[in-house]
């Protein structure tokens, strides 16, 4: 298995945050390794949808768990890897609103593709959340 985590913390309220994330059609306009989504549906459990990041090749994905307001999973099954990229939202002690990054490759061919895969998708997760938390604070 490879793992990566990434969490920032704002004084953007979750519900601004979710606003955000299960807008879907809108991810490009805030998150940079996406030029373009087509989304299959709307934000719920099973539905599929195709990110292309820029200059690159496009990749299914389909999201496999939400709790709203506090989390939801994205996974993007290869056959014999698993890229599951879990987005959480948790509370400070101080106030603030943690969010929360961390991927996931698992499977028979995690070992071999992980280390270069793995850097590969999460290596924008500082620039990401930074436009996410700009965005939401705004």
């Amino acid at each position: 298995m490879w793992e990566y985590e990434h969490s920032v913390e704002t004084t953007a309220a979750p519900e601004a945050l979710w606003r955000h994330w299960s807008d879907m059609a809108t991810w490009p306009q805030w998150n940079g390794g996406i030029e373009t989504i087509d989304v299959e549906g709307p934000f719920a459990v099973g539905t599929a949808f195709t990110m292309t990041p820029p200059g690159d090749e496009p990749i299914r994905m389909r999201l496999v768990e939400i709790r709203p307001d506090e989390s939801f999973t994205d996974e993007m099954d290869a056959g014999d890897f698993v890229v599951r990229t879990q987005h959480r939202l948790e509370p400070t002690a101080t106030g603030l609103t943690r969010i929360v990054y961390r991927t996931e490759i698992t499977g028979e061919a995690a070992g071999h593709v992980g280390p270069e895969l793995g850097p590969q998708i999460t290596a924008d997760f500082p620039e990401v959340l930074a436009a996410l938390v700009k965005l939401a604070e705004g």
